[in-house]
């Protein structure tokens, strides 16, 4: 009982009681104190960021920054300059420094909402920082 307690004032946000919700809950209760990649699956408008939310929240990292970034749209140089950044002079409009969502994240969480739209060369990249 102290432990559904505990976990709802956790996850206020989350509203449900049906197995399936208690389910999910004890999932991000279990993999929120580790430091790994978590892989959220879910249709559009399930919940997916407030999921990933309440894993940061729960986690280590909550003291740093939670940035959502949806990835369908971009074209494969612009979500590269978004995740990883840039320097001034990359590209045409590339006044200054930039700095990606996984350094300007640093010690917090990035969720990156229809991965499924990474362009194969940003997969390429993006799975190169998934295993440092």
């Amino acid at each position: 009982m102290r432990e559904e307690i505990d976990q709802s004032s956790m996850f206020e946000e989350i509203v449900g009681s049906s197995d399936v919700i208690r389910s999910i809950l004890t999932q991000v209760a279990k993999v929120a104190p580790s430091d790994s990649t978590v892989l959220v699956l879910g249709e559009t408008g399930t919940g997916k960021e407030l999921i990933a939310r309440a894993i940061h929240c729960s986690s280590a990292r909550k003291q740093g920054p939670f940035i959502a970034a949806n990835c369908a749209g971009f074209t494969d140089s612009l979500l590269g300059s978004q995740l990883f950044g840039h320097k001034r002079g990359a590209f045409t409009g590339a006044v200054g420094d930039q700095a990606g969502l996984f350094e300007s994240a640093d010690g917090g969480t990035v969720f990156l909402d229809e991965i499924g739209d990474i362009p194969l060369n940003v997969q390429t990249s993006l799975l190169r920082v998934l295993q440092e």
